[in-house]
């Protein structure tokens, strides 16, 4: 393609609001991901707050081809979940629980959106940027440690954890110090600002993940107020130290 033809493409192409990139780290997730998952040799997915599996869902569009092990507290994400990982005969649903610092039981608060649903109680902060997520209803839901419902199989694996468990991430990692110690990496979502009631923001989580032997590898926005264009979240990846390049 010429020089004058592929300007001309791309600009009628960004005339529509879309932009044509060169594949590379800088602009495909896909590629980021694949590159990670490839170098720490992950064989494990756990997902904690999976929702109806969308993250899942998009490793393996990533051409992740490990093991799944995926836990939502929410009853109808849950049955969603269910459905979506069916046909996998590698991804595991766990039976529906929440994972906190202790057992036992916790009321969940359900979001109209169902993803932003947290045990924590939402704050205006949350609700003026994105006025669908707001609580409709509650769910009484049991609470596991993740160390003591983590397969013993697990102990031999390579494993990437998620967390979008919508400020709730510290009293998860209390409940997985031993996990942890098999954990290769961590992604977590982070809040710029407040949130949720209680919730700690990205520089104390952050600190907590460095104190427990991880560095930060990469950032990914996740969350913005449309109206401002202010970003509110981000997910932020960490790796165990050190990683060989």
């Amino acid at each position: 393609m010429t020089q004058s033809l592929s300007h001309s493409v791309r600009s009628a192409v960004e005339a529509t609001g879309y932009q044509i990139r060169k594949t590379s780290v800088y602009s495909s997730q896909k590629l980021r991901y694949s590159k990670l998952f490839s170098l720490l040799g992950i064989d494990l997915l756990i997902d904690v707050g999976a929702n109806a599996g969308q993250f899942a869902t998009l490793c393996r569009a990533h051409g992740y081809q490990g093991s799944i092990l995926s836990f939502e507290p929410s009853s109808a994400a849950h049955r969603e979940l269910l459905k979506a990982a069916a046909s996998d005969p590698f991804w595991t649903v766990a039976d529906r629980m929440a994972l906190g610092a202790v057992s036992g039981e916790v009321e969940i608060n359900i979001a109209a959106n169902s993803f932003s649903s947290s045990i924590l109680p939402m704050l205006d902060s949350h609700l003026s940027a994105a006025p669908e997520s707001q609580y409709i209803q509650r769910e009484m839901v049991p609470v596991r440690r993740l160390d003591d419902v983590l397969p013993e199989d697990a102990e031999s694996c390579k494993i990437f954890l998620k967390l979008d468990v919508q400020g709730y991430e510290p009293q998860v990692l209390s409940g997985a110090a031993h996990t942890l110690t098999q954990t290769s990496a961590v992604q977590l979502e982070m809040s710029l600002l407040p949130l949720y009631e209680g919730e700690q923001l990205l520089p104390q989580m952050s600190a907590a993940m460095k104190a427990r032997g991880f560095d930060l590898w990469d950032l990914e926005p996740s969350f913005r107020d449309t109206s401002t264009g202010r970003l509110l979240q981000v997910d932020g990846i960490f790796t165990r130290q050190p990683v060989e390049l």
